[in-house]
C-alpha cells in the first residue's frame, strides 16, 4: 500500500538547533554534511560500505556511524559515545497530535526533510468520539500540508507498516516516537525508540542527540522443539536474565540458532527486548531475512490481474532486494556485519533446544514460567488476547486458527497448505471466556482471510477488533474488570496496563492462548488432547539452560550523562541545592503505566494539574494525595513554571519550553517533595507524560537504583532532574524491611507501598541534594546518613534551565533569526 502524500514543505532550516547541547563527550565535531545519500536522491543507506582500516565494530554501530552527522572523518563510533544521528524514517502514531503542539511551540514552520517522517494511528482507534476524530483529521491535514507519508486508523500498528512498507529495512537507522521500535531489529534495522520532544526535534533539523548503548552479545544455540516459538524465546529470556542484565543495551543476536528462527519469530524476539531492557534488538542480515523480502516483492509484484504491471514499490523492490542478497558474500573488511573481534560489554548463550513453552506473569514480565509448571495450578481465565505488534501476524492468526482446528501441533505456514484451507472446526471458545482478536495490519488480515484462518477464529467464537493497539494498551473494549484473569499474546502485563489494576495478566504464545480459551484455563495444546493425558510430563527440562559467558563492562547500564568528577560547575539558576520530604516507593521496574496509567495518555486535553491528579494512580491510587500531603509541609515548595502559569493561560499539556533568562541569576534552592524508589524506574512505554505527571506534581527529582533509559531520555528532555543512587536505595529498603513483604522490595508489579513521614511508624523522613558536591544527606528524625551519587552535567543543567529540549530549540530558532 503506497501511502498518501500531500504538497512539498518549505524550505529547510539552515542549521542544527543542537549547537549549543554541550554532551560530556567532545568527540562531536562541527556541523557537516551527512554521510547518508540525501532524501531527495531516494537512495538508501543499507548496502555498500568502503573498505578502510578501522577499530573492529559491531554492527550496531556501524550503522549508527552511517547515520551519524558532524562526525570528523577519522571518528569510529563506539559505545558510549554522544552522537547526532540523522535517521532514515521516524514514526509517530496517535501522539503525533502533541508532536505537532510542540514543532508548533518552538517556532517551527516547515519539515526539515519530508520523507523522514512517518505517521500512523493505531492506539485509539476504536474511539470514534468527535473530539478523536477531530485529532486524527488534524494530523491527516498536518501530513498533507507537508506531504508526510501518512497512514489512517485501519491500515494497522505502526511498527508493523514501518516492517511492511520498506520504511524499516535492513542495515538502516529507523526510530519511533513509541518504545516497540525495537521491533524492527527482527529484519536487521536498527530500531530504536525516541520521545515525542525528540520527534519534534527531528521534524524540525532532522536530527536529534543519541548516546550510543553498551553492546550485548546474545548467542542462541541449538534448535526450538515442536510447538516451542519465538514468543517463548523471549518470555523466558525476560524471566532467565531478569536482574537488569541487559538494561538500556544494544542486543545483537547471534549463533545457529537464529537460522531456525522465522522472521515473524524474530520480530517478536526483537519487539520484546523493549520489556527485557534493551534500546535495540538486532537480527543479523541472512538468507532466510533475504529470502522472505523476495517473497515480499513477489507479493507486491502480483497486486494487479493481467495487464502492465504494478508501479515499483519505492522502498520495496527487486534492486534493493538485489543489492541487500550482494552483502551476504561481501569480503569481511567491507561488509556491515559484526567484525570478528568487535568488543561487547556482556556476552550471554542461551539453548534453544533445552525450551519447553513459557508464560509470562503475572503482571510481569520478569516472572516467567515453564508451561507444565503453571498447569498444574488450572489457572481460571476470564478473557483471551490475540493482537498487538508483538504476535498477530498472519502466522500467529494461523498458529491460534489450527488450534480451535484440532491440529496437536500448530502447523507450519507454507505456501503449500495455505492453498486449500481447513475450514473444519473441532474447538471453540470456552463459555466463560471472551477471546479477542486483531490483525496486526489490515495487510494480514487479508491474508489470514485468504488463507481461512481468520474464519475459523471468528467461527469459533472470537471477538473482531479493528486493526490497532487496542486491548495491548489499555484501550477500547475488552479490558479486564476487577479481580479477572487474562491471557494475551501482546508484550506487557504490567500492572493495570490492560484494564483495572486488580487483574491478573499473563502473556504467552498465540498457541496457548488459543487453547486456553478453549479450555478456559491457563494450558498447553496437547492438554486438548484426551488422548494425551500426561501432557507436559517426562520433559527432560523444565528450565532453559543459559549461561554469563563473559561480563567485561566498563560502562554502567544506564545512560549517564553526568561528568566524571564529583564536584561539578553549576549553571546559574540551576540549583545547587535541592531539599524536601521523601516517598519511598519500595519496588524495582516501576513502569511507565504504573507512573501513568495509559488510559490517560491519548488524552490531550488533560491539564497539567489533572496530570498531577493522576501520577502514580496505577502503584498506589493514594500516592497523588500523599504528594499533596508533603507538599504541603513546606513554607514555599517549588512550583513547575508550566504548571504555575496554567491557570492564567489557555493550557498546553504537551510544551514544557520556557524563555530562558536574560539575566544570569545566582543559583537557586529548591524545596518540595522528593520522590526515591528501586532499580530499572520508569521501564515500559515512551509515555513523555511519565515524567511530566511528576513535574506537575511538584516533584522535580527522582532518586533511583536506576532508571529505563526511554523514561530518563523523556525526563531530560523534559527538565525532570533523575539521579541514581543505588547505596540510599539499598539502605533505605533495609531500614524498612520490616513494612516489606518478605523484607524486599517488590520485583514486578509493585505493592502498592510507600513509605514517607506522613505514616505513623516513619520518623521525620527527608533529603538534602547537594548537586554541585554530588552529596545526598538522608534525615530520619535526629538521625542523618551521607550518600554519594554523579551528577548532572551542564548539558543537562542547560535543558533544565530552558524548560526541557522544546525551550533549547526555541532558543536555537530564535538566535538565528535574531542573527539573519
Amino acid at each position: 500500500m503506497i501511502p498518501r502524500r500531500a504538497c512539498r514543505g518549505s524550505p529547510t532550516l539552515r542549521r542544527s538547533v543542537y549547537a549549543k547541547i554541550k554532551c560530556s563527550s567532545s568527540k562531536l565535531a562541527a556541523s557537516s554534511s551527512s554521510q547518508i545519500p540525501t532524501p531527495s536522491s531516494r537512495e538508501y543507506a543499507t548496502i555498500t560500505y568502503g573498505a578502510s582500516i578501522k577499530p573492529p565494530q559491531t554492527v550496531i554501530e556501524k550503522v549508527v556511524e552511517r547515520y551519524a552527522v558532524g562526525l570528523s572523518p577519522e571518528h569510529v563510533v563506539q559505545a558510549g559515545d554522544y552522537v547526532m544521528i540523522r535517521p532514515e524514517h521516524v514514526m509517530t502514531h496517535d501522539n503525533t497530535g502533541p508532536v505537532i503542539s510542540k514543532f508548533q511551540s518552538i517556532g517551527a514552520t516547515s519539515i526539515h526533510s519530508s520523507h523522514q517522517p512517518v505517521f500512523t494511528l493505531d492506539h485509539d482507534v476504536q474511539n470514534l468520539s468527535q473530539a478523536n476524530l477531530a485529532k486524527y483529521s488534524k494530523i491527516e491535514a498536518f501530513a498533507r500540508q507537508h506531504q508526510i507519508d501518512f497512514y489512517p486508523a485501519g491500515r494497522g500498528i505502526g511498527h508493523q507498516i514501518l516492517i511492511e512498507e520498506g520504511y524499516a529495512f535492513p542495515y538502516t537507522l529507523t526510530v519511533a516516537s513509541d518504545s516497540h521500535s525495537n521491533m524492527y531489529g527482527g529484519v536487521g534495522c536498527v530500531g530504536t525508540p525516541i520521545v515525542r520532544t525528540d520527534a519534534a526535534a527531528l521534524w524540525a533539523t532532522g536530527k536529534t542527540w543519541w548516546q550510543v548503548p553498551r553492546m550485548i552479545r546474545v548467542e542462541l544455540k541449538g534448535k526450538l522443539r515442536a510447538g516451542v516459538t519465538g514468543k517463548d524465546v523471549i518470555v523466558a529470556l525476560c524471566g532467565a536474565f531478569g536482574k537488569d542484565e541487559v538494561l538500556n543495551g544494544a542486543i545483537e543476536f547471534c549463533g545457529e540458532g537464529v537460522e531456525s528462527l522465522s522472521v515473524e519469530e524474530r520480530l517478536t524476539i526483537a519487539n520484546m527486548t523493549t520489556e527485557w531492557g534493551a534500546l535495540a534488538g538486532v537480527f543479523p542480515v541472512d538468507k532466510t531475512l533475504v529470502n522472505y523480502y523476495d517473497g515480499v516483492v513477489d507479493k507486491l509484484e502480483q497486486r494487479t490481474f493481467g495487464g502492465p504491471p504494478p508501479p515499483e514499490h519505492p522502498r520495496l523492490n527487486r534492486a534493493r532486494v538485489h543489492s541487500l542478497r550482494q552483502t551476504l558474500s561481501a569480503p569481511s573488511n567491507s561488509s556491515l556485519a559484526s567484525d570478528p573481534s568487535a568488543s561487547y560489554a556482556l556476552r550471554l548463550s542461551f539453548d534453544l533446544s533445552s525450551l519447553v513453552p513459557h508464560v509470562s506473569g503475572p503482571n510481569s514480565v520478569k516472572v516467567a514460567t515453564p508451561l507444565p509448571k503453571l498447569e498444574d495450578k488450572s489457572v481460571k481465565v476470564d478473557k483471551a488476547y490475540l493482537v498487538s505488534c508483538t504476535n498477530s501476524r498472519v502466522g500467529d492468526l494461523k498458529s491460534a486458527a489450527d488450534i480451535f482446528r484440532g491440529y496437536k501441533t500448530p502447523s507450519t505456514l507454507t505456501s503449500s497448505n495455505s492453498d486449500f484451507p481447513d475450514s473444519t472446526i473441532k474447538h471453540h471458545v470456552h463459555p466463560s471466556v471472551q477471546f479477542y482478536i486483531a490483525a496486526a495490519s489490515s495487510v494480514v488480515q487479508a491474508e489470514s482471510q485468504a488463507r481461512g484462518d481468520w474464519d475459523v477464529l471468528v467461527r469459533a467464537g472470537a471477538k473482531v477488533l479493528p486493526a490497532g493497539c487496542g486491548p495491548c494498551i489499555g484501550l477500547g473494549v475488552g479490558l479486564l474488570e476487577e479481580g479477572e484473569v487474562g491471557i494475551s499474546a501482546t508484550n506487557r502485563n504490567y500492572k493495570g496496563r490492560m484494564g483495572h489494576p486488580n487483574a491478573q495478566a499473563y502473556l504467552a504464545s498465540p498457541a496457548v492462548v488459543a487453547a486456553s480459551a478453549v479450555k478456559g484455563i491457563i494450558c498447553s495444546p496437547d492438554s486438548l488432547d484426551p488422548l494425551q493425558p500426561e501432557h507436559g510430563k517426562g520433559l527432560e527440562a523444565l528450565e532453559p539452560i543459559y549461561n554469563i559467558v563473559e561480563s567485561t563492562s566498563s560502562l554502567s547500564a544506564s545512560s549517564d550523562l553526568a561528568p566524571s568528577t564529583t564536584s561539578i560547575e553549576i549553571m546559574p539558576p540551576f540549583p545547587t541545592q535541592i531539599s524536601g520530604p521523601v516517598l519511598f516507593l519500595p519496588a524495582d521496574n516501576i513502569s511507565t503505566d504504573a507512573i501513568y496509567p495509559g488510559k490517560y495518555t491519548y488524552q490531550d486535553s488533560m491539564s497539567r494539574s489533572q496530570m498531577g491528579e493522576v501520577v502514580l494512580e496505577n502503584y498506589s491510587k493514594d500516592a497523588s494525595g500523599l504528594l499533596k500531603t508533603l507538599r504541603s509541609s513546606l513554607l514555599e515548595p517549588w512550583v513547575h513554571p508550566a504548571t504555575a502559569t496554567e491557570a492564567s493561560t489557555t493550557p498546553d499539556t504537551t510544551s514544557t519550553a520556557q524563555e530562558p533568562p536574560t539575566t544570569i541569576p545566582s543559583p537557586t534552592n529548591l524545596s518540595a517533595p522528593l520522590l526515591i524508589s528501586g532499580f530499572n524506574f520508569g521501564t515500559g512505554s515512551s509515555r513523555e507524560q511519565a515524567a511530566t505527571s511528576l513535574l506537575a506534581a511538584g516533584v522535580p527529582l527522582v532518586v533511583a537504583g536506576s532508571f529505563g533509559d526511554i523514561f530518563k531520555r523523556n525526563a531530560i528532555n523534559n527538565g525532570l532532574i533523575c539521579l541514581e543512587c543505588p547505596s540510599l536505595v539499598e539502605y533505605l529498603t533495609s531500614t524498612y524491611s520490616t513494612q516489606l513483604e518478605g523484607g524486599k522490595r517488590s520485583a514486578g508489579a509493585g505493592s502498592g507501598v510507600m513509605i514517607s513521614n506522613s505514616e505513623e511508624k516513619v520518623s521525620e523522613l527527608s533529603l538534602k541534594v547537594n548537586m554541585a558536591e554530588g552529596v545526598m544527606m538522608l534525615y530520619e528524625g535526629k538521625e542523618e546518613s551521607k550518600f554519594s551519587f554523579k551528577s548532572v552535567g551542564t548539558s543537562v543543567q542547560e535543558l533544565w534551565i530552558c524548560g526541557g529540549l522544546e525551550g533549547l530549540v526555541l532558543k536555537e530558532l530564535k538566535e538565528l533569526k535574531a542573527a539573519a
